[in-house]
């Protein structure tokens, strides 16, 4: 499998508080729950029943699941250890079954945590037998406690050691336009990082070059359209580019000028509004929702054709 640049991670958008200057609230580190199709004697329901429980461990945990694939996953193997045909009636099948868990990092195919814990399951088949086996599953051990608190704590220790070739990486992409992967990086860096501050600072300012850019753009095309024929059809055409305009964009002033000329020329065939800020709701926390949204959209879009992990065998 190619190798993928170790920086380019994904995981959720995180925020802290700071000492001396208080950032807005968020998540914390999330992982991707990662199951392989489990194959006979195991049921098709397997694998929901697997990923049920990783999302259980995690959440009592407080770390938060992702719903693509990221740098960081949460994964677990079995192996049947014993298997004994229990006289009936009915005859029954018990079974001992060993799991091994594993948090691992995807791109550098580096296992960060893992444990194994063994369950029992007792059916009438083997696939029940299994299935009863994967229901007994003791989230709540020790070990199963340590293996997630051990692991969180290797990932916020790989964000410390790579955050500033982060950062810099995101201030290099800017400077091409390329401010979606650049944003895409800052919110990836989670709060318990010790550079946290200075990430959401920069992608503070990334966005704030990516939205003025779109504004330049967009206005540009709105002018064009509306000026080649001031009329109902050029209006539409002319609120599909005002309609990518954000309100922290510093050209918004003049694209509300546009807007309010072709108002007044089309009146009420016109249906358009451009984008406002919610009210009621803290401008700081809606902006940096803004740009996290931008990130992970990109992030999402970069999920590979295929899964290997079978660099955990």
């Amino acid at each position: 499998m190619k190798r993928i640049f170790p920086i380019l991670v994904l995981a959720a958008f995180t925020l802290s508080l700071s000492a001396q200057s208080p950032a807005p609230k968020g998540n914390s580190i999330a992982l991707k729950v990662l199951v392989e199709d489990f194959t006979e004697p195991f049921p098709p329901t397997a694998n929901a029943q697997v990923e049920n429980k990783l999302h259980h461990l995690l959440t009592q945990n407080g770390i938060a699941s992702m719903d693509y694939l990221g740098q960081f996953f949460i994964t677990v193997k079995e192996v049947p250890l014993t298997k004994d045909v229990l006289p009936g009636p009915p005859m029954q099948i018990a079974a001992t079954m060993e799991f091994t868990f594993y948090i691992a990092d995807y791109y550098n195919q580096t296992i960060f945590s893992t444990t194994s814990v063994n369950a029992k399951g007792v059916g009438q088949t083997e696939a029940k037998c299994y299935m009863d086996a994967i229901r007994h599953i003791n989230l709540n051990s020790k070990a199963l406690k340590d293996f997630v608190a051990e692991g969180k704590a290797k990932i916020i220790d790989y964000y410390n050691q790579q955050v500033d070739n982060m950062m810099l990486r995101a201030r290099s992409l800017a400077k091409q336009k390329h401010f979606d992967e650049a944003l895409f990086l800052m919110q990836c860096i989670p709060s318990e990082c010790n550079k946290y501050t200075e990430a959401v600072a920069l992608g503070d300012e990334i966005y704030q070059m990516y939205v003025d850019y779109l504004c330049d753009q967009n206005l540009a095309l709105a002018r064009t359209a509306w000026v080649s024929g001031q009329n109902a059809m050029a209006a539409d055409e002319a609120g599909q580019y005002l309609s990518q305009i954000f309100p922290e964009a510093k050209c918004y002033g003049d694209a509300m000028a546009l807007y309010a000329e072709i108002k007044a020329k089309v009146l009420d065939d016109w249906h358009f509004e451009m984008k406002k800020y919610q009210d009621g709701v803290d401008l700081e926390s809606q902006r940096i929702d803004s740009w996290r949204q931008v990130g992970v959209a990109y992030g999402q879009n970069q999920q590979p054709t295929s899964t290997n992990i079978g660099f955990l065998r």
